[in-house]
């Protein structure tokens, strides 16, 4: 019988609607707040005192752009991440330009740029936001009655960009590589955390952080390995420190399975590794002293061993790479399972950009939207408006996040921005004090951007609308058409985006998981193979606990989709969490057996592999998991016990039926 309720039903969104509502508990960047504030402030300051208030909009605009543009850490991929995609900024809106007011050829060309821009997105995070940025001044430039000549608008627009790099690399001279040794302290300080966390419900949570830390340090040192290697002596440290942390995280599974047979790991363990952080972030050297137990158990002497092998080398004082390290000239595919060398990585993301089915169905249905917000500001009798186009740029960008929660997102942040521009534009005189205003509103961005897209935008929001009001003079009248193009702009999105494909409904999450699953079963084979490379090993673990950071997010992502596939996405999200622990468990028993446990049977392993497959034809055929039980025998008290009691648990995962 049901349950009586007691008082009126109350009606809530949904969670998929309402989380990226909640702003991100993350620290406010002090120093990003400063540049943008005057970033922004002082191309208006100079060019109000030139007497050419236009111009000096014109380069804030530019300048916007190098600040949503600087996420990275390293000092090196900064000039990358502001400087190149002002580039393809400056193509953009020389395009957009070229074309104002051309009716069917501005509809033409900018659908051809919107192509361009979604398949380029699929590169990394230097094409995206070079996409991005050549769609957005291409619409501007096609919206918005830019100086004469052609090509002052480009200038004015890259000066700006020029100048937000300029204030960045203002530290350099004092910091150079101290972003990069912090990243690398970082990690050690994570695995220091993991070791805390074993035998802990807390484990599961603490090896993603672990994982993420680091693929964002690795990220940062590698970058630009190919160039570098041979002439920076302390990344070459740096890399050799990153490098034997490795042997840590490895060992940290069969740490964490002895901490839940035996009880807590010593407190000396994760200590020493913080110990070595500290020596990392300090660029400490000399003799390491080290107070650790003495092992007994298979794990402890994985363990040991792993932390008197990284001491060593972080506590040297020498460059040269350590033997656990990739040596000169060698690829960089040791650790991250993709080329050292730029022109290589340029080639293959470019041929995979050219040949990805996942690149051009992105980018056709970017220009579809694209052509469709162009049409209908070009050549029907609307009022003539950017903003609908823009709109659809911000929301459609396929690598940002799900197009139905991003449309959403963008209303609400439209309209609160359009608040906060109401008043700015009612109550404050144009002119100078448009400066101290834009100085204020500029330092919102970064600080808001790392609250989520909602908060984003309505920071972003008033600053385009002060800036667009320098240009074309139209004050508070701006406000109500712009909210009514970004209602338009995110409904071209919803329907012609998102609900018009059929992928919107039928998601591919199960595909990436049933790969990601199929790798887990060749790991396995891997491992426990008679004449297996230890360096082969390595690098596959890494890309695959690189691959499944890249799975969940997938799914989180997922996860504000609304059904159905927010719901499947929620049912199988167990199932990513059991193939961690799989390769966690892989990864414990290979460990236990190089320092003494007796190896498994190869039948197991087989056995092993063979459920693994199973599981990932499954995924790939059934859009409802089904429950398994799978009978994996073998020795209860061998190393692959806690593996195969891993494969059963996923087997046995069922969720509901969702036809």
């Amino acid at each position: 019988m049901a349950r009586p309720t007691t008082g009126p039903t109350r009606l809530t969104p949904p969670p998929w609607l309402t989380a990226g509502l909640k702003p991100a508990d993350t620290p406010v960047p002090r120093a990003a707040v400063a540049r943008a504030a005057v970033a922004l402030s002082a191309p208006l300051a100079a060019g109000l005192a030139l007497g050419q208030p236009a111009y000096g909009a014109l380069v804030s605009m530019g300048a916007l752009s190098g600040v949503i543009g600087d996420t990275a850490d390293a000092y090196r991929m900064r000039i990358f991440n502001i400087a190149v995609p002002q580039l393809f900024g400056a193509v953009g809106v020389t395009l957009g330009t070229l074309v104002f007011g051309h009716g069917w050829l501005a509809v033409a060309v900018l659908t051809v740029v919107a192509l361009v821009s979604g398949m380029i997105s699929s590169i990394g995070a230097v094409a995206s936001v070079s996409g991005l940025l050549l769609l957005l001044n291409a619409v501007v430039g096609a919206g918005l009655p830019m100086p004469d000549p052609w090509w002052k608008a480009p200038v004015l627009l890259t000066l700006g960009g020029l100048f937000v790099l300029l204030l960045t690399l203002l530290g350099w001279p004092f910091r150079r590589a101290a972003p990069e040794r912090t990243a690398v302290a970082a990690t050690y300080r994570s695995v220091a955390a993991l070791y805390e966390a074993t035998g802990t419900a807390a484990y599961d949570e603490q090896r993603q952080a672990v994982t993420a830390s680091l693929n964002q340090s690795y990220d940062l040192i590698l970058a630009r390995r190919a160039r570098q290697h041979g002439r920076t002596p302390s990344l070459v440290r740096l890399l050799s420190q990153l490098n034997v942390v490795i042997p840590l995280v490895e060992a940290a599974p069969a740490a964490h399975l002895r901490a839940q047979l035996y009880g807590p790991i010593p407190a000396a363990v994760p200590a020493c590794v913080r110990e070595l952080a500290d020596a990392v972030e300090e660029g400490r050297t000399g003799a390491p002293v080290l107070d650790l137990p003495t092992p007994e158990r298979p794990a402890e002497k994985a363990v040991d061993h792993a932390l008197r092998h990284a001491a060593a080398v972080v506590h040297t004082a020498g460059t040269e790479p350590h033997p656990a390290s990739p040596a000169k000239g060698d690829s960089v595919d040791d650790r991250l399972g993709r080329p050292a060398a730029l022109r290589i990585r340029a080639r293959r993301a470019t041929r995979a950009a050219l040949l990805s089915e996942a690149s051009w169905r992105y980018g056709l249905r970017l220009a579809l939207c694209i052509g469709l917000a162009q049409a209908l500001v070009s050549l029907i009798a609307v009022p003539r408006s950017y903003w609908v186009a823009l709109t659809v740029t911000f929301v459609m960008k396929p690598d940002f996040g799900s197009v139905f929660s991003r449309a959403v997102l963008r209303a609400l942040g439209t309209a609160a921005g359009l608040l906060l521009a109401a008043l700015v534009l009612a109550e404050v005189p144009r002119g100078w004090w448009d400066v101290p205003v834009m100085c204020v509103l500029a330092a919102l961005i970064p600080a808001f951007s790392a609250k989520g897209y909602a908060f984003q935008t309505a920071a972003i929001t008033p600053v385009i609308l002060l800036l667009s009001d320098t240009l074309n003079q139209q004050g508070f009248a701006l406000v109500m058409p712009r909210l009514y193009d970004s209602l338009i702009g995110c409904g071209i999105a919803l329907i012609a985006g998102y609900l018009l494909w059929p992928e919107s409904w039928h998601s591919r999450i199960g595909d990436r998981l049933a790969d990601a699953v199929s790798d887990t079963a060749a790991y396995v084979t891997r491992a426990f193979a008679a004449d297996g490379d230890q360096g082969a090993r390595v690098r596959a673990r890494r890309k695959l606990y690189r691959d499944l950071s890249t799975v969940r997010s997938e799914f989180q992502r997922a996860l504000t989709e609304p059904p159905p596939t927010g719901t499947r996405a929620a049912a199988w999200w167990p199932l990513v969490v059991a193939v961690e622990r799989i390769v966690d468990a892989t990864t414990a028993a290979r460990i236990r057996v190089d320092h003494g446990a007796a190896p498994p049977d190869p039948a197991e392993v087989a056995a092993v592999e063979r459920e693994l497959r199973e599981l990932a034809e499954g995924i790939r055929e059934s859009e409802t998991l089904v429950e398994v039980r799978s009978d994996l025998p073998g020795d209860e008290n061998g190393v692959l016990a806690p593996l195969r009691q891993e494969v059963r648990g996923a087997r046995a995962i069922a969720g509901p039926d969702l036809r």
